[in-house]
């Protein structure tokens, strides 16, 4: 049975590894922060907050440093922002490589990341979260921090589209933010959010009709 599906597109973060909230909260709770304060910081102004001038590449990373350090501050506690870098090495998920290898197998496949600058991350991170084999398996790849573009900034899913010459009622997009699905799904996408690997892959064999597992 044809499910009209042509194309999955993945977000890596939060998707394809495991969440960096996980990471957030122990953080917080180490130091006695107020809960989800990272998380707030990051969601106020965000689209010209210092998290999304990092991700766009328009500042550096003693700007970012600073900048994280006064919005945090703002809502109640300081908090530098070389603290969070190493807080985003978030786990593969095997089961979800999995699953990606085999869409791939039958589907054209795109990866929308949100990401810092390599050259700005040092020992923090940076490309070592992109692990090469998981890569290949994208028929595209567009990072925010190479073309200065952002999600949910619908430009950039265009320019998937674009790059993989394919309609958007054709896709899956999969990302672990809502705020970050909502472009996707008004331009026609079928959206999945992530709040578990199991879950994921489960609505995803609905949408394909393909065993993923």
């Amino acid at each position: 049975m044809s499910t009209g599906i042509k194309a999955v597109i993945w977000d890596f973060g939060g998707v394809l590894t495991s969440s960096p909230f996980e990471a957030f909260t122990r953080y917080e709770l180490e130091r006695g922060l107020p809960a989800d304060i990272i998380r707030q910081v990051n969601a106020r102004n965000h689209t010209e907050n210092a998290w999304a001038k990092f991700e766009r590449a328009e500042i550096d990373l003693d700007t970012f440093d600073r900048m994280f350090a006064e919005e945090s501050l703002a809502l109640g506690a300081t908090v530098p922002g070389r603290d969070i870098l190493p807080l985003l090495m978030g786990d593969l998920r095997p089961s979800m490589v999995e699953a990606l290898r085999r869409i791939k197998g039958v589907h054209k496949t795109g990866c929308i990341t949100n990401n810092l600058p390599a050259n700005q991350m040092g020992s923090a991170g940076g490309r070592s979260l992109y692990v090469a084999e998981v890569m290949g398996l994208f028929d595209h790849v567009l990072e925010s921090a190479k073309i200065g573009i952002r999600k949910p900034d619908p430009r950039i899913y265009e320019m998937m589209l674009d790059a993989l010459q394919i309609e958007p009622e054709a896709c899956i997009y999969l990302d672990d933010l809502g705020v970050n699905l909502k472009p996707a799904r008004a331009m026609g996408m079928k959206t999945i959010k992530v709040v578990g690997a199991d879950q994921a892959i489960g609505e995803l064999e609905d949408l394909t009709g393909m065993t993923l597992r």
